[in-house]
């Protein structure tokens, strides 16, 4: 009986908790309430599930905190100070965009780019939590891959996760704006792959998304002009310069801009090998090559 108790309070006060994020608007309340009550716990969400915790004054408190953040639309990943990305665990901080699975789709053409390829060269704009470029590296073991970001402190954040993940002697993280280097090093040289997921948003969309992401996620990390191309337009415009032969372009897009994307990288004298699909449906990466490889 005190066993059932424990695990009725544990399951009163998750409902609890569910019952006012949805009020406020959080469509995935029972498992963000879920997720948030192990971290208040220390213990796994499978834990939570089966109410196997005892609910000390400690953890209540420290739980409702947490959901009063998440009342506010403050992503769960900010909240908990990780997220997981292609089978891996990532730190994020509201310096870094949250990685998206998504994004996984740009991993897996990189690492088909770069099979079989000795010490490939990897260079990954835009790097935020270093999530894709990590991801990359524990992959392809004989992989070299150099991150650039603009922002200090996403190169903090991504500096952290590269010794998390123990890649430290694989990957190289400079400051940088697109292919233009901010922290006085060397130019950067050619490489086998070029991976991004640049800014490819306009200011007119992010005001239209969810409050986790126009109020919380950095703008420098979504934000690129009016019409949501100045990024893009900047690294397909260099990128052949920095392709070495049969080298890729790998690049994550809108939803809706794969074709204008295809049509820059034509006018930057590159040949589009593919266009891949997300899981929902909608073209999301474009892979290119210089013409003539």
């Amino acid at each position: 009986m005190p066993h059932d108790n424990v695990r009725l309070a544990t399951w009163l006060k998750v409902d609890e908790a569910s019952r006012r994020l949805a009020v406020a608007g959080v469509e995935s309340s029972q498992l963000d309430a879920q997720l948030l009550m192990a971290e208040a716990a220390g213990v796994t969400r499978d834990a939570v599930i089966t109410g196997s915790i005892d609910l000390s004054p400690s953890i209540l408190q420290k739980f409702d905190a947490l959901i009063a953040r998440r009342e506010k639309r403050e992503p769960v990943a900010y909240i908990v100070g990780h997220k997981e990305f292609h089978s891996l665990d990532f730190e994020v901080t509201p310096a870094v965009l949250i990685p998206r699975p998504e994004t996984e789709f740009v991993v897996s053409a990189a690492l088909e780019c770069i099979a079989g390829k000795a010490n490939a060269r990897v260079l990954d704009i835009g790097t935020g939590s270093g999530a894709i470029a990590i991801a990359i590296a524990v992959n392809a073991p004989s992989a070299q891959v150099t991150t650039v970001d603009i922002s200090a402190d996403a190169i903090a954040v991504a500096s952290r996760n590269v010794r998390r993940h123990r890649v430290e002697d694989r990957v190289t993280i400079r400051r940088g704006d697109c292919f233009h280097m901010l922290d006085g090093g060397a130019a950067l040289g050619t490489f086998d792959a070029i991976v991004s997921n640049p800014p490819y948003l306009d200011d007119t969309e992010i005001a239209s998304l969810e409050p986790e992401v126009h109020r919380f996620e950095p703008r420098v990390a979504l934000s690129a002009g009016a019409a949501g191309f100045d990024i893009i337009r900047r690294i397909a415009a260099a990128a052949p310069a920095h392709l070495a032969r049969d080298g890729e372009l790998i690049l994550e897009v809108g939803m809706r801009q794969a074709l204008a994307v295809v049509k820059l990288f034509e006018e930057a004298g590159m040949t589009v090998a593919a266009v891949i699909n997300d899981f929902a449906g909608y073209p999301r990466v474009v892979r290119a090559r210089k013409k003539g490889t």
